[in-house]
């Protein structure tokens, strides 16, 4: 059996570390996502859910366990290893989608692979392929201020996917839309993980959204047991 895409063993995190009012986040959070399996993670807001996020697509870093990407052990790398290893595997979407507002759907999602090194031509193929599967190739002229919310986190969910990577993070990426487009879009967000093959860690307090996923997962006090 091949390694897990993404591996979390023991991982704790606090803030205030050491001090009389710390605040205990994660205290030995363990998880596995396989090659191609998609999980929800269930947790209400305030329950740690973004620092798990963060943690495991190397944006933040734990206080202590172990964080391994498509088979690397990732604690202990400086600040350039993990933004390579984060470049190349990883894709963030979150709840608000971030484009930048002076450029086009079709620019948004050129510029991270510009930045990966791919060739323009190749980057601007990329990008209407990954928008005509979404279902807003007829929008890539437009700057995200000219679409709707649904729209632009279509728009979002390509650019997480620019670059190919191995691991998918989302952080509520469908919690700013109302309940109808909030279920189209996440209906396409999950096709599109399908049909790429890749791995996928979604937190949602949506559980109609989480039951269409292969595996649920709840953080409770710290900890992630089965949902």
């Amino acid at each position: 059996m091949s390694d897990p895409v993404l591996s979390l063993s023991g991982v704790t995190k606090a803030y205030n570390h050491g001090q009389p009012s710390e605040i205990a986040v994660l205290r030995g959070v363990d998880l596995d996502v396989a090659a191609g399996e998609v999980v929800a993670l269930v947790a209400p807001s305030g329950a740690g859910k973004s620092t798990l996020l963060h943690i495991a697509g190397l944006l933040d870093t734990a206080d202590a366990g172990s964080v391994r990407i498509a088979g690397r052990e990732t604690t202990g790398l400086g600040d350039r290893a993990r933004t390579r290893i984060r470049r190349r595997d990883v894709g963030f979407v979150y709840q608000f989608h971030h484009l930048l507002p002076e450029f086009s759907a079709l620019e948004n999602i050129v510029l991270p692979q510009l930045a990966n090194g791919i060739s323009q031509s190749a980057a601007r193929a990329r990008a209407m392929e990954l928008l005509s599967s979404v279902g807003v190739g007829e929008r890539a002229d437009h700057r995200p201020a000219a679409m709707s919310g649904g729209e632009q986190q279509r728009v979002a969910f390509c650019r997480a996917l620019a670059n190919a990577p191995r691991l998918l993070l989302a952080d509520e990426p469908t919690g700013n839309l109302d309940p109808d487009t909030s279920d189209q879009v996440f209906g396409r967000l999950l096709a599109l993980v399908r049909d790429t093959g890749l791995s996928a860690l979604i937190a949602t307090h949506n559980l109609d959204l989480a039951a269409r996923m292969d595996r649920r997962v709840r953080l409770d006090a710290g900890v992630l047991v089965p949902a």
